[in-house]
């Protein structure tokens, strides 16, 4: 099993109005979190959801749903928590059916205190699944919002997650968060890498488009890119390093690459771990003297989220395994990245 890394070092961290008064360091806490498969048991006709509904072979219920959703929301409320006490200001997610579940979701305890909003589009996925946008309104407040879908000139069939630019202000800071689920690698890693370069290529466009706009942008661009931090689509289509000298508008940071290369995964096949889910960063939030900073960044492998008997003892636990429910949570493990900011004395 590949062991937990957690970059964050013991240092004055302090929640923001204590830092106001004592000149510290403010933190805040943003998600990325595959949560496979979040569909309701209604019948959509514009979906291929025929497997979760409780007429399917996987029974998909009612109760078992309210399960799936109490299961997520105890890791939402969970990540970040040790960082600031409101825990995650805003959490990108994937594989969303639709809105209802958004609703379900954020009205589920624990999280249905914090009142967290959320953004989300009907894409054009096959399967019907989407990327989407949860946000603290405490803490970021939303500005605008767009969605982009990938077009392959190739394969004029071709249909795929789209990619969600979000932008607000967190905390004073303007930051745009971008989520994307890249497409898989269904046919072969090879065979499918041309389609992962496309939504590579489309995501730089994106940045590209915010840095017109001002060249100090604070972009977060996160996702289930289905590749890792060394494949070609992150390194060379996206234009990523894990040098922070060599950062440029150009070449964003991207941290997950040092804990992939110290065999830090966020989900396992095979006997093998891949780090897809990533977070890839602008110069201003790694290099500028003001405002947010990048500070450090976790997978969130929290023992209770790991199989812990038979063959896949230490792979992510998953709430179903084929048709057989076995009351877990993902076959990913969510990953979040800490900022921090001084705060002078009024």
């Amino acid at each position: 099993m590949r062991h937990l890394l957690f970059l964050l070092a013991v240092l004055p961290l302090a929640t923001p109005a204590r830092a106001q008064a004592s000149g510290q360091v403010a933190p805040a806490a943003i998600g990325w979190y595959n949560v496979e498969n979040l569909y309701d048991t209604i019948d959509s006709p514009d979906t291929d959801d025929a497997e979760w509904l409780p007429t399917a072979p996987k029974n998909w219920t009612g109760e078992r749903y309210r399960i799936k959703l109490a299961h997520l929301a105890r890791v939402i409320g969970e990540m970040g928590q040790k960082i600031h006490p409101d825990g995650l200001a805003c959490i990108g997610l994937c594989e969303i059916e639709n809105a209802t579940v958004l609703e379900d979701l954020v009205h589920t305890p624990p999280i249905a205190a914090r009142g967290y909003q959320y953004v989300h589009h009907d894409g054009p996925d096959r399967r019907g699944v989407d990327v989407a946008f949860l946000y603290d309104p405490k803490r970021f407040h939303l500005l605008n919002h767009t969605t982009h879908p990938l077009h392959d000139p190739q394969d004029s069939l071709f249909r795929t997650r789209e990619q969600l630019v979000v932008t607000g202000v967190m905390d004073g800071d303007t930051i745009s968060c971008i989520m994307a689920h890249w497409p898989s690698r269904r046919g072969g890693e090879k065979r499918s890498l041309p389609k992962r370069a496309l939504a590579a290529q489309l995501g730089r466009h994106l940045v590209d488009s915010l840095l017109a706009l001002n060249k100090d942008a604070r972009i977060i661009y996160m996702g289930d890119l289905n590749d890792d931090p060394v494949d070609p689509s992150v390194r060379r289509f996206f234009g990523s390093t894990d040098d922070k000298t060599r950062v440029s508008n150009a070449t964003f940071f991207n941290p997950m690459q040092p804990l992939y290369e110290k065999g830090i995964g966020s989900l396992a096949w095979q006997d093998s771990w891949n780090l897809f889910d990533q977070f890839m960063l602008s110069p201003a939030l790694v290099t500028s003297k003001k405002g947010y900073q990048y500070y450090g960044v976790r997978v969130f492998n929290e023992p209770y989220l790991a199989q812990k008997e038979g063959n896949f003892k230490g792979y992510p636990f998953r709430i179903y395994v084929g048709d057989t429910f076995t009351n877990g949570f993902s076959d990913h493990f969510p990953v979040f990245i800490i900022l921090a900011k001084q705060v002078p004395k009024p």
